[in-house]
């Protein structure tokens, strides 16, 4: 019955309900008897299924030690004292709490990156009356020296195995491509994102050919422009490359490239700023919440939570403020897993769909830049070789950047991202001199490393409501191409809160509840 009912999908927006903190006077949703869960509208496991509720009402969990309401009662307490020394009546605080907060805001967005970000630009956009909806986003690296985002290489393609992510990138491409009329804020410079369009070029040997044709027939199916060449079209078109072992390739005509992930970055900031949304610089620590113990008709068991307070802890300060709130997205990049972690998700017996986590950890992933004068000319594109490799140029000078995942036994510790220089010589430049062998002079100038939101499951994004903790939103885990998909997963998650489905694009199959049902939405071009 409940696996039945994880599949019938969502119900309606919850947000689109005008849902509120309960400070303004709205209710923030209850368990009632037999006759279902209401409140949320975000139906956690399906409208189709009978709850009864199994004991007293709400009960109020808390990660730390102190309440909502003793914290409230201790501000109150301070206030009074304070007051009893002081001339005049009137409260006034003796210290500067503009860093801090807000104390109440409808959503709270945790990671302030691209996701996170178009998640706060969709809301905005779509709200039906302007400033109906208060926006936190809250970001623990504000020089963002460790995002994923700007470690990345900036690529973005249509070339993927599942029609989701191929419709994804095609309405972000989009997006791209008129980035200004999207982010434009008046009395600013425009936008200028370097994007370049010289396309991607999937190498495969004869073991992977088949599987590329299927690919690019999927491709084709969903409106990308892309074309299979033989290894005697592959050597014409681009002479530089040594074709040994290479059986077909695949080659992106249109709306694949890269672009500057900086510009999207503070571009997007710089609009949801002047659209309203809060920032602040801090980390979430502490979540307060409800829950309600029920069954379903036929017995089985399910706790039903929903957050009323984000704890976040000031930047460089010991501070925190609490923030109640009627929604919570969980946009943390690869550590949205520990986020989760602090929502209650994944903490039941294991089978169960109480105990089951948000499969989302953080890799680490190299990226290195080397110059190489008789390298691959301006018409190279972002080249992915069987073994693994791929490089791309970078600017006009010979330079090109470039990298290679790691196997499951190679993965190297996330806890820093140190660069092992070793691992290019070793497991990078080999491939890369055998497929170009103008690179076999080439000299790294300099490397970094950076975060993939790493789905250990199937690889691929988890977008929508967790089916418990009800109004914990998800915007994470899509494995290194949630950069270029960005656009289009803020929106799909803007639509599911607003409405309660998604509109543009169906983006079901990446729902949370996939986890428990064991039905992977697989994506096998992984780069």
């Amino acid at each position: 019955m409940l696996r039945r009912a994880l599949r019938l999908g969502l119900g309606p927006g919850l947000l689109g309900r005008g849902l509120g903190t309960h400070r303004e006077g709205s209710t923030l949703g209850k368990a009632e008897g037999s006759g279902g869960y209401r409140g949320s509208g975000v139906f956690p496991i399906s409208s189709h299924v009978t709850f009864r509720t199994r004991g007293p009402g709400p009960r109020w969990e808390d990660s730390g030690s102190l309440g909502a309401g003793d914290w409230h009662g201790k501000v109150s307490e301070i206030k009074k004292k304070i007051q009893s020394v002081l001339p005049g009546g009137a409260w006034s605080p003796l210290c500067d709490t503009s860093h801090l907060p807000p104390e109440h805001s409808d959503v709270v967005i945790v990671g302030g990156g691209v996701l996170g970000l178009s998640v706060a630009y969709w809301l905005k956009r779509l709200e039906k009356r302007q400033g109906a909806i208060r926006v936190l986003v809250v970001e623990r690296d504000h020089t963002y020296s460790q995002a994923s985002t700007v470690l990345s290489v900036g690529g973005i393609r249509q070339q993927f195995s599942l029609p989701e992510n191929i419709q994804l990138s095609l309405f972000s491409v989009e997006f791209l491509r008129n980035i200004n009329e999207y982010l434009a804020v008046v009395d600013d410079p425009p936008l200028d994102l370097q994007f370049n369009p010289s396309g991607y070029l999937f190498l495969a040997s004869e073991e992977g050919a088949t599987i590329m044709e299927n690919n690019v027939k999927v491709q084709r199916q969903e409106g990308a422009k892309v074309c299979l060449m033989s290894p005697e079209q592959l050597q014409k078109k681009f002479p530089w490359i040594n074709t040994e072992g290479v059986a077909l390739a695949s080659y992106g005509l249109e709306n694949e490239g890269w672009f500057d992930p900086w510009c999207l970055l503070q571009g997007l900031r710089r609009k949801v700023q002047s659209m309203g949304v809060l920032f602040c610089h801090g980390e979430v620590t502490r979540f307060v919440s409800s829950s309600n113990h029920m069954e379903t008709a036929i017995g089985e068991k399910v706790t039903l939570k929903r957050i009323h307070e984000v704890h976040v802890k000031v930047d460089h300060s010991q501070e925190y403020q609490p923030v109640e709130c009627a929604i919570v997205v969980n946009a943390a990049g690869a550590w949205s897993g520990r986020i989760a972690e602090l929502a209650g998700i994944g903490k039941g017996l294991p089978g169960t769909l109480q105990g089951t986590k948000l499969p989302v950890e953080p890799r680490k992933r190299y990226v290195y830049l080397w110059h190489c004068p008789q390298g691959p000319g301006l018409e190279a594109p972002l080249v992915a070789d069987p073994s693994g490799a791929y490089f791309r140029r970078e600017g006009l000078g010979n330079n090109y950047l470039g990298g290679c995942s790691p196997t499951e036994e190679e993965e190297p510790d996330p806890g820093n991202l140190e660069v092992d220089h070793d691992f290019f010589q070793e497991k990078v430049w080999p491939y890369l001199a055998q497929r170009v062998p103008a690179f076999e002079t080439l000299k790294v100038r300099r490397a970094w490393a950076g975060y993939y939101d790493y789905n250990t499951f199937d690889q691929n994004g988890v977008v929508g409501p967790h089916p418990l903790v009800v109004n914990m939103y998800f915007a994470t885990g899509f494995s290194g191409h949630g950069l270029q998909q960005a656009p289009a997963v803020g929106r799909a998650v803007a639509e599911v809160m607003l409405e309660g489905h998604f509109q543009t694009i169906n983006l079901s199959p990446f729902l949370f509840n996939r986890f428990y049902l064991g039905e992977k939405a697989q994506e096998h071009c992984i780069i």
